[in-house]
C-alpha cells in the first residue's frame, strides 16, 4: 500500500464539546501521522468554497452554516492508505450508522453533527489539502 495524505476536521460540535485531545488520540492511536495542524474559524464564505460541490443540494446552506459557527482544526493526516483509513477512524457519516468503536458513533449526535471530516479519494485530498495549506506547511 502506498503513504497517502488525507485531510481531516475536527468539527465545531466536537471542538466546542471539549472532544479534541479524544479525537488526537485516535488519530494517534491508528497510525497516522499529523503532517500539519491549526486552528482556526471558516468565514461562511471560505466554508461555501470548501463545499463547493455540494453548492445546489439541500443541505448546502446549513452545512456552511454549522462550520463556520465556531471553531474547527484542520489536521493532514498522512499513513498507508491514509484515505480509507481514516473513512473508517472516524465512521458512517450517520452516527446511528457507524461502527462501534468509531469516533461518529461514540461521539456524534446526528449526520450533521458527527465531529469530523474526511477526504473521500485522492483528488479530493489533494484540493481540500491545498484550500487549507500551503505547500511550505507540508514538508
Amino acid at each position: 500500500m502506498a503513504i497517502e495524505r488525507t485531510l481531516a476536521i475536527v468539527k465545531p460540535d466536537a471542538v466546542g464539546r471539549g472532544l479534541l485531545g479524544e479525537i488526537l488520540a485516535r488519530i494517534h492511536k491508528a497510525g497516522f501521522q499529523i503532517i500539519a495542524i491549526k486552528s482556526l474559524r471558516l468565514t461562511k464564505a471560505e466554508a461555501e468554497g470548501f463545499y463547493a460541490v455540494h453548492r445546489g443540494k439541500p443541505f448546502f446552506a446549513p452545512l456552511t452554516a454549522f462550520m463556520s459557527s465556531g471553531k474547527v482544526v484542520v489536521m493532514v493526516l498522512e499513513a498507508e492508505n491514509a484515505i480509507a483509513r481514516w473513512r473508517d477512524t472516524m465512521g458512517a457519516t450517520d452516527p446511528a450508522k457507524a461502527a462501534p468503536g468509531t469516533i461518529r458513533r461514540e461521539f456524534g449526535t446526528d449526520i450533521q453533527n458527527n465531529c469530523t471530516h474526511g477526504s473521500d479519494a485522492p483528488d479530493t485530498a489533494a484540493f481540500e489539502i491545498g484550500y487549507f495549506f500551503a505547500a511550505s506547511e507540508l514538508l
